[in-house]
C-alpha cells in the first residue's frame, strides 16, 4: 500500500504495511539516524523512479516490435508524448486528486482539499525531515506510476487511431481518472479506510486502471481494418520486429523492480533493506513463472511455442504479483505469476473470439492479471477477499464509465480513427510523415 506523508518514525522504524514473521528484533544500532534515514529513502523512491520511467521504453520497444512496420513511428511518438503529458498534467492537477486528505469514507471523486493546483516542491537546500523523505522525490516516484497507466492504453488501440485524440484521451486519464482511483487507496480515501483494501504497487490501481481505459478504446474505436473476416475467421498481422518486442520486454521486467521493490516506501532500517530484496525476488519469479507456463501451454495446445505469449507470460507474472510482492513465498510467486501466464494463453484468443481488437495483448496482461493478482491478495496479504473484490468492481466501474465518455466524446466530434484508406497505408505515412521503415513500411 503506497501512501505519501508517511511519518517520520514509519519511515526509520520500517514499514508495517505487511505483517512478516519475526524472524528476529532489530536492533536500536541498526535503525539510522534521522538524516541518513531521510537520503535512504529519498534515494528509494528516486532509484525506483528512475526505474519505473524507464518501463516507459520498454512499453515503447514492446510495442513497436509488436505493431506493423508501417506504424511503427507513431507508436513511437505516442509513448514519448504520454509520457510528457502525464507528467504535466500529474503536476497541475493530478497529485492532488490523488493525495487530497478526503475524510474517511468519503468516495471524494472530484474535491480538493485546501491544495494549489500543483505539487511545492521544498525550495533549493532546504530539507524537512519530519517528512522521511524528499517531497520532490515522492511526488517523481508517483508521477511515473501514473504515466505507466496511459503506456498500457496505447499498445492495445495502436495501429488505428489517430494521434491528437489519443493524446486527448491521455490528458484526462492522467489527470482526472487515475488520480481518483488512486485517491481512494493509496490517498487513505474509501477503499483504504472503510474496506480494508490492499494494492501495494498498483495491480488494480495502475494495471488493472490502464487495462480498463484500454478495453472502452478498444470496443469504442473498433478493430483494425481488415482484421477479423466475415466468416469469423481471424487475420493474423504480424508485428514489424520481435528481437525489439523481447529487448522491450526485458526493460519493462528490469523496471520492475523499481516499480514494486520502492514501493516499501522505506530504507531506513535493515529490515526495510532485507524486505526490499525479497520483494525483487518474488518479482523475479513471478515473471519467470509466468514465461515457463505460457512456453509449456502453447506447446501442448499449438504444437510451436509462441513468443509473443512468453513476452505476455512474463508481463502478465509481473501483473500478477504486483498487488502483494513481499508477504508470499517464492513458491507462492511462481504459482501467482504462473497463472499470470495462463491468462495470458487463454485470453488473448477469447478476446479475438469476442472482436476485440488488442495489439499487444495488454487486457490479458494488465486488467485481467491485475484482477487476479488482486483478489489472491486475500490468500497471501493482509487483506480479505470481499475488500479486494469491492476494490476490483469499483475501479471497473469508475474507469470503464469515465473512459466510454471520453472517447465516445472524441468519437462524435473530432473522430478518433483515421480513415480506411490512411490506416491501410500506415499512420507513420498519414499522421506523423516520418517512417520507421522507409524501404518496407509499405509493403
Amino acid at each position: 500500500m503506497k501512501k505519501p506523508l508517511l511519518t517520520f518514525a514509519t519511515l526509520t522504524m520500517g514499514s508495517a504495511i505487511i505483517a512478516q514473521p519475526a524472524f528476529a528484533a532489530v536492533p536500536d544500532a541498526e535503525v539510522v539516524g534521522g538524516g541518513t534515514a531521510y537520503i535512504l529513502n529519498t534515494l528509494l523512491f528516486l532509484i525506483g523512479g528512475f526505474l519505473v520511467m524507464w518501463m516507459a521504453a520498454g512499453f515503447a520497444m514492446l510495442e513497436a516490435g509488436l505493431v506493423r512496420s508501417k506504424n511503427t513511428s507513431t507508436q513511437c511518438l505516442k509513448n514519448i508524448g504520454l509520457y510528457s503529458i502525464a507528467g504535466l498534467m500529474f503536476w497541475v492537477i493530478g497529485y492532488s486528486i490523488a493525495y487530497p486528505g478526503f475524510a474517511e469514507g468519503s468516495l471524494g471523486l472530484f474535491g480538493i482539499a485546501g491544495v494549489p493546483p500543483y505539487y511545492a516542491m521544498q525550495e533549493v537546500g532546504a530539507a524537512d525531515t519530519d517528512t522521511g523523505y524528499s517531497v520532490a522525490s515522492d511526488w517523481f516516484f508517483q508521477m511515473v506510476f501514473c504515466a505507466t497507466t496511459a503506456s498500457i492504453v496505447s499498445g492495445t488501440v495502436a495501429e488505428r487511431v489517430k494521434i491528437v485524440p489519443f493524446f486527448i484521451f491521455v490528458t484526462v486519464l492522467t489527470a482526472v481518472i487515475y488520480p481518483v482511483v488512486v485517491s481512494w487507496e493509496w490517498g487513505g480515501g474509501y477503499l483504504d479506510s472503510v474496506h480494508g483494501f490492499s494494492d501495494f504497487a498498483g495491480s488494480t490501481l495502475v494495471h488493472s486502471t490502464g487495462g480498463w481505459a484500454a478495453l472502452m478504446g478498444a470496443i469504442i474505436i473498433g478493430a483494425r481494418t481488415g482484421r477479423y473476416g466475415a466468416d469469423g475467421r481471424v487475420n493474423v498481422f504480424p508485428g514489424a520486429n520481435i528481437p525489439l518486442a523481447t529487448l522491450g520486454t526485458f526493460i519493462l521486467w528490469l523496471g520492475w523492480f523499481g516499480f514494486n521493490g520502492a514501493s516499501q516506501l522505506a530504507m531506513g532500517t535493515v529490515g526495510d533493506v532485507s524486505d526490499v530484496s525479497k520483494i525483487f525476488v518474488n518479482t523475479n519469479m513471478a515473471a519467470a513463472g509466468g514465461v515457463v507456463v505460457a512456453i509449456i501451454l502453447t506447446q501442448v495446445m499449438y504444437k510451436k511455442a509462441d513468443v509473443t505469449m512468453a513476452l505476455n507470460g512474463a508481463l502478465a507474472g509481473l501483473v500478477s504479483i504486483t498487488a502483494e510482492p513481499l508477504a508470499p513465498t517464492v513458491g507462492q510467486s511462481i504459482l501467482i505469476g504462473g497463472v499470470g501466464g495462463v491468462i495470458v494463453v487463454f485470453a488473448v484468443p477469447m478476446l479475438d473470439k469476442l472482436k476485440i481488437d488488442d495489439v499487444v495483448g495488454a487486457i490479458p496482461v494488465h486488467l485481467i492479471a491485475g484482477i487476479w493478482g488482486t483478489l489472491i491478495v486475500a490468500w497471501t496479504g493482509d487483506a480479505t477477499f470481499q475488500g479486494q473484490l469491492v476494490g476490483v468492481v469499483l475501479t471497473a466501474v469508475w474507469v470503464s464509465a469515465a473512459s466510454a465518455i471520453v472517447w465516445l466524446a472524441l468519437k462524435y466530434t473530432i473522430g478518433v480513427r483515421p480513415s480506411e484508406e490512411d490506416e491501410i497505408g500506415g499512420l507513420d505515412h498519414a499522421e506523423i510523415g516520418i517512417e520507421a521503415y522507409p524501404e518496407f513500411a509499405r509493403t
